[in-house]
């Protein structure tokens, strides 16, 4: 039998992060917890790049736009949306969920959600970097796991 398993290799892979400046506060915690990973993983500098967007809703739309543009080997999407008294939360989540899977299956680049969906400012805070770890940091493994996979297993 033969075994396919991702590297946590990053050296060589060009790499887009996708930042929701909404709720900054909590998603600047998952950039930095995303860029310690990749630096402990290898990437360099000058191989990833940084795309700010207003909010969560529009990452989907800029992921197509890299991933159909072959501008970077995998996407990371780091974001935060926090439940309120209204269903606008449902709504966003899903289609944010909904585009970036989306943009994996049809455009064929690894995108990694790390797009916290939390029912409150605590639990933001618990996945951004404290009790729960930084969900942005587990994100960037699982991208650079998925791009070595698929070049080990050569289906690009």
């Amino acid at each position: 039998m033969k075994v396919y398993e991702g590297k946590l290799q990053a050296r060589g892979f060009r790499i887009g992060i996708i930042l929701s400046r909404y709720n900054e506060f909590i998603s600047g915690r998952l950039l930095e917890g995303a860029l310690e990973a990749l630096k402990k993983l290898g990437a360099e500098d000058n191989d990833i790049e940084l795309y700010k967007v207003p909010g969560s809703f529009e990452i989907p739309f800029l992921a197509r736009k890299l991933a159909r543009k072959k501008a970077v080997d995998g996407i990371l999407c780091l974001g935060t949306l926090i439940r309120g008294d209204t269903p606008h939360f449902d709504f966003l989540s899903a289609e944010v969920t909904r585009g970036l899977a989306q943009v994996g299956l049809e455009d064929g680049v690894p995108v990694s959600f790390g797009i916290l969906t939390v029912e409150n400012v605590e639990q933001a805070i618990e996945r951004a970097g404290t009790k729960a770890g930084n969900k942005g940091y587990d994100a960037a493994f699982a991208l650079v796991e998925m791009f070595n996979l698929i070049r080990e297993a050569k289906l690009h």
